[in-house]
């Protein structure tokens, strides 16, 4: 399996990131804050000192100093990692990344135990039990090489990323849902998922990754659905509900504008127009 090479960041405005493949480990030093705007990728984190805030559909929630969590891949995420007191930023977190995990679904994972009525949870950070042994073993083995200039093996880190999967397997089997999102049956119907998010700013890219498929799956599975380009669709749908929201008389047109995803009210005018004819304020003038 290709991996990136293992890279050492110097500490740059206070923060140092050691990358060994799929397994970070991050220090920040002083009055240093990271802040990270969606998880593109599941992870799963152990916070030696300092905190995280993760921010989900408007609900916040803090993972504290010996506070081990997972945090689902999700464009609606929001992360803020900062040091507490006296204390620097200290995190060791495996990714989840897809290849990964398609990997180990293919090669290493039972396919007679999988638990097919698994459900995705709603929220996508899930806080773990720390002091349970395999969470506490699997942490602390790594603790080695936050301070140190001593790199882990590639076989070492794939024996990691395999003990973090079967923690979160072990732990509930809505991780099935969550891991596997790219097989059946917990494949992501797209739409469902365009019609929770349209109002984010989501490359092709972000759709597919989000949607649990490599670009090219998804952009033939997204011709199943519409003749539209994914970006087309997505403003298509814009307007159409920023359409409904105009007829409903209770906001502002530039309100309306930045809550559908538009980020320029003279683009959301034109783009409105040349949809229906007639511009966003014509709308609250007959109302």
């Amino acid at each position: 399996m290709k991996r990136n090479k293992s890279i050492d960041t110097p500490t740059m405005n206070g923060i140092n990131i050691i990358n060994y493949s799929d397994i970070f480990m991050a220090c920040f030093s002083g009055n240093a804050v990271k802040k990270v705007d969606m998880a593109k990728d599941h992870s799963l984190l152990y916070v030696y000192s300092g905190e995280m805030e993760v921010t989900e559909q408007g609900k916040t929630a803090l993972i504290n100093k010996g506070e081990c969590a997972f945090i689902r891949k999700d464009n609606r995420v929001n992360i803020i990692k900062r040091p507490k007191g006296d204390e620097q930023y200290k995190c060791i977190a495996l990714s989840l990344t897809r290849r990964f995990l398609r990997e180990f679904y293919h090669k290493t994972l039972d396919k007679s135990q999988l638990p097919t009525n698994a459900l995705r949870q709603k929220f996508s950070l899930y806080k773990l039990p720390a002091d349970r042994p395999d969470i506490v073993s699997l942490f602390e083995s790594m603790t080695p090489y936050l301070n140190s200039p001593i790199k882990p093996s590639e076989e070492l880190i794939k024996l990691k990323m395999t003990e973090g999967i079967y923690c979160l397997l072990n732990t509930d089997k809505s991780f099935y849902s969550a891991l596997f999102d790219f097989s059946e049956p917990w494949k992501i119907d797209i739409l469902d998922y365009l019609n929770e998010n349209y109002m984010y700013d989501l490359s092709p890219e972000d759709m597919a990754n989000f949607t649990g498929r490599s670009l090219a799956t998804f952009k033939r599975d997204f011709k199943k659905i519409s003749p539209l380009s994914p970006q087309k669709w997505l403003i298509q749908k814009r307007l159409e509900v920023a359409r409904q929201k105009l007829r409903n008389g209770d906001k502002k047109v530039s309100e309306v504008c930045y809550e559908v995803g538009f980020k320029n009210l003279s683009h959301f005018s034109k783009a409105y127009k040349e949809a229906f004819g007639t511009t966003p304020n014509t709308i609250l003038r007959l109302i």
